[in-house]
């Protein structure tokens, strides 16, 4: 057993029983060990948590970098879809990353800040941009998953337009690209 094989197990424990009930209790019974010896992996619950949301984001953290010529709005786009998908591939995915600490590739995070800077996108809009679209995510998956929740509310009061998930996400990411783009030409 190595910490590979347990991230692997605890997230798959995860999709079938969802963040509140995954334990390092069900975890070991999963893995067939005594509890303690998920310690010599992982200190604290907390750090297992954190590993399970890096390799969560895994299908993101390796998506393609921004080279010049792309255009920065597509890359926008395109990058702040591909959050929410993996956010979106595991079950409480949106709460499992809300409650990490980032241990992502530092590099990666700064070749995206200098394509947008290079693109003309002013140094702290793109930071701004970049973090608004990533809290709009999280926040916009989290309703989606609560709502596909056991007991979660049912249908909208009569009168209450309803509008779908991915509508209503892609209408938000639409106004966060446009006001960036309003500041660009400035």
């Amino acid at each position: 057993m190595n910490r590979e094989t347990v991230v692997a197990e605890a997230l798959g424990l995860l999709d079938e029983v969802g963040l509140d009930a995954v334990s390092t209790r069900r975890l070991a019974k999963r893995l067939g060990v005594e509890q303690p010896s998920l310690y010599w992996h992982f200190r604290t619950k907390r750090e297992l948590l954190d590993a399970m949301a890096s390799a969560a984001m895994a299908p993101h953290a390796t998506a393609p970098l921004p080279v010049g010529g792309d255009d920065w709005q597509d890359w926008f786009l395109a990058n702040t879809r591909s959050f929410r998908c993996a956010l979106l591939a595991r079950r409480d995915g949106a709460r499992l990353h809300a409650g990490s600490t980032p241990v992502g590739d530092l590099d990666r995070i700064r070749r995206k800040m200098d394509f947008l800077t290079a693109s003309g996108v002013p140094e702290r809009d793109a930071q701004t941009a970049m973090l608004a679209a990533s809290r709009f995510t999280v926040g916009s998956v989290l309703e989606e998953q609560a709502d596909g929740a056991p007991g979660a509310a049912g249908e909208l009061p009569a009168g209450v337009p309803g509008i779908g998930h991915e509508s209503a996400f892609e209408a938000g990411l639409a106004l966060i690209l446009d006001g960036l783009a309003r500041r660009v030409g400035e």
